[in-house]
């Protein structure tokens, strides 16, 4: 393997597997729209929905928030989120002592680096009217989240290629690939795989006929990505110390989510405090 990458195909234990699979039978997803409902989208950008469902830990970076972008994108972005269950816990653990063995502190990993969040992304079939529409690929993109990446896979097998600009305006020079399968651990960082490349999920691989929990209307998980990167702490906020206009931009998000989990129904019941304080 290239200096900056790991992959471990084989991971996560059954015992692991088995643990993880029952968690996410008690997730509900959140659907989310790509811009505020309350605001006008971005000029010449229209509103639309998200292609999946998703779910986040530690802390959650909504959509509509336009997600957490150093050094610039820092406030009002990350708010404070349900922690990881024991099994992700553990195997943070392990993903966090083996990423130190891979990089260098300091030049690869930042001062107080954790895996500290974690995006959950479902991939699978959609339904849009009468059919159902793959959208288990991922388009080319960069995670803006200081430090190494670490990435959990379940399901579907799917090859994801880094890719590279050969002339402005092109991204089409594929630096590496590598087939993600089910258990598989891949941990990426450093200024290669982090800054000079993208990285995408260019095809997927059908055959395993594998269907994963959560039961969500309207979709059918084939593949489950467990994404862990690390944001700082003083930039994660609770929803009470969010603006009061990033507040009314997810307090509909925040609502649904309140009606499956008691953190977010408690960090609810807390901004209600604060404003009647």
């Amino acid at each position: 393997m290239p200096r900056g990458h790991h992959y471990n195909r084989s991971f996560l234990s059954a015992a692991d597997r088995a643990e993880v699979v029952a968690w996410l039978s008690t997730l509900v997803p959140l659907w989310e729209q790509r811009y505020s409902t309350l605001r006008p989208p971005p000029e010449g950008q229209p509103q639309r929905g998200l292609l999946r469902p998703v779910y986040w830990l530690g802390n959650w970076q909504f959509a509509c928030l336009d997600y957490y972008r150093p050094p610039h994108g820092l406030r009002d972005r990350c708010m404070r989120a349900e922690r990881f269950p024991p099994v992700l816990q553990r195997l943070v653990a392990k993903m966090e002592e083996k990423t130190r063995t891979l990089f260098r502190k300091g030049d690869d990993i930042p001062p107080g680096w954790a895996l500290n969040t974690c995006l959950v992304n479902f991939y699978g079939d959609r339904l849009e009217g009468d059919r159902w529409v793959d959208v288990a690929r991922v388009g080319e993109h960069k995670d803006f989240e200081p430090g190494p990446v670490a990435s959990l896979s379940l399901g579907e097998r799917a090859l994801l290629q880094f890719v590279t600009s050969r002339r402005p305006g092109e991204r089409d020079g594929v630096v590496l690939e590598q087939w993600l399968d089910d258990g598989s651990l891949q941990i990426f960082g450093g200024v290669e795989w982090k800054d000079e490349t993208f990285h995408r999920v260019q095809r997927v691989d059908r055959r395993g006929g594998h269907v994963l929990p959560p039961e969500v209307p309207g979709f059918r998980t084939r593949r489950v990505n467990f994404t862990f990167r690390y944001v700082p702490d003083p930039h994660v906020q609770r929803f009470c110390e969010l603006s009061p206009q990033a507040r009314e931009d997810v307090r509909e998000y925040m609502e649904t989510l309140a009606r499956s989990s008691a953190w977010f129904r408690a960090e609810l019941a807390a901004e209600q405090r604060a404003r009647g304080a």
